[in-house]
């Protein structure tokens, strides 16, 4: 699952003890085990051996570039959804032909900057999107690859907010609609209407939402080809579900041997080319946050464990009320549990980590490791309360690098200036 694992008493990532790392780093930091990163990339990579898939990593759950560069380099490609993020594709040596482009709301210059640098498509999201893609491919003098991103009307059972296929849902077209814009094609002269793209939530543990969405997507492009579209790639989206607490999510090899079966009467070769978009499920268990204990508070209610991570290093509990297993770096030889919220130092009532746990007494200084932040952790990370965000550290076997410093104060302000004419 991954390589984070006890060694005596101590906490390590792979083979480097993370007492080290806390030391020469400082606290809080977010810490990366490359080799779990690659674990679960080629897990999916050889589950869909047989289809050939183009597999590509969603930036949206991690961003660092070390990350992003290991994975192209080992053939992934890379799903983005604003410009930023194929900025950050580019920098991290994506070929163009193995980047799509999803997002509801793409802006007309970041349109523009994909298609000058040749990405393989668009996963279109709305009719007036279709028109502004149209009108900058014309601009441009070029035809672009668009996939319809179809909204197949299913409830994946997973939290409300990370649930994207269901009708009442922004994202993706209905079906209707979808088939007449394909059967419309015409209309469009610099777009090829090349895919169809689902994608229905994240954090999904089991195969049936998807086996039901990929069988509409699958009803819906034989539908658009009999009238002529020749739908080249369908693109299954991401969502798999990892383990936080006492989920039993599919493993890479189970998802592939329910989907895979769908797609027996298609050469996926020739006929019909497969796309994945994971994130969370490469990324959600390869990475961990480093926080150090400030004190102990006890009130007539309740115990606290104050902590130097904070809502604005990982928002998730937050925002989503999820759960992140936490560990201590070290663990004492005997301790008995007590019940306690895991809270951090910004002004808000919702800055936790952990609420109601069973854990060991701890002393200030002490390191804990809340696990599972590999994804959708740094990356929704803010500077509230004027907190600088933390550093980002990448390990590999007995070596651990940062690969992007701690922010310093004069970082926080270094696109402000203070506007002296107001002050007269």
């Amino acid at each position: 699952m991954h390589r984070f694992h006890y060694k005596g008493r101590e906490l390590y990532c792979e083979e480097t003890p993370l007492s080290k790392i806390a030391q020469e780093a400082g606290t809080p930091f977010y810490l990366y085990s490359i080799r779990t990163f690659l674990d679960h990339f080629f897990k999916l990579k050889e589950a869909f051996a047989p289809a050939r898939p183009l597999i590509c990593f969603s930036v949206k759950a991690n961003s660092n570039l070390t990350i992003l560069k290991t994975l192209v380099k080992k053939g992934a490609g890379l799903d983005i959804v604003s410009g930023g993020e194929l900025f950050r594709a580019k920098k991290a040596g994506a070929d163009p032909q193995k980047i799509v482009f999803a997002s509801v709301g793409k802006r007309e210059d970041e349109i523009e900057t994909a298609i000058r640098s040749k990405i393989l498509m668009f996963n279109v999201e709305s009719v007036d999107e279709l028109d502004v893609i149209n009108a900058v491919a014309c601009k441009l003098k070029t035809t672009q690859k668009i996939a319809i991103r179809l909204n197949p009307d299913v409830t994946p059972g997973t939290h409300h907010y990370i649930t994207t296929g269901a009708r009442e849902n922004k994202f993706g077209l209905d079906a209707e609609t979808a088939y007449k814009l394909f059967a419309e094609s015409y209309r469009y002269p610099f777009l090829r209407f090349s895919g169809v793209h689902i994608h229905i939530g994240s954090q999904i543990t089991q195969a049936r939402p998807f086996v039901l969405a990929i069988r509409r997507a699958l009803a819906f492009i034989d539908s658009v080809r009999s009238v002529g579209s020749p739908v080249e790639y369908l693109n299954i989206g991401g969502g798999l579900g990892i383990i936080y607490s006492k989920e039993k999510p599919q493993t890479a090899q189970r998802f592939a041997e329910a989907v895979l079966p769908l797609f027996k009467a298609y050469d996926l070769e020739r006929d019909l080319k497969i796309i994945l978009e994971p994130g969370r499920f490469i990324s959600g268990n390869s990475g961990i946050l480093v926080t150090k204990v400030l004190y102990e508070k006890r009130t007539k209610q309740k115990s606290f464990v104050v902590v130097d991570a904070g809502m604005n290093d990982l928002i998730r509990p937050a925002f989503y009320g999820a759960y992140h297993e936490i560990l201590p770096v070290i663990r004492r030889r005997s301790a008995s549990l007590r019940v306690a919220d895991v809270v951090g130092p910004v002004c808000e009532s919702g800055d936790f980590l952990a609420k109601d746990r069973k854990l060991p007494p701890f002393e200030k200084g002490d390191l804990l490791a809340v696990m599972s932040c590999g994804a959708y952790g740094f990356v929704m990370s803010s500077n509230y309360n004027s907190r600088p965000r933390v550093p980002e550290v990448v390990v590999k076997g007995r070596r651990f690098f940062v690969a992007r410093k701690r922010e310093t104060f004069g970082d926080l302000i270094r696109n402000e200036k203070i506007v002296k004419e107001v002050l007269s």
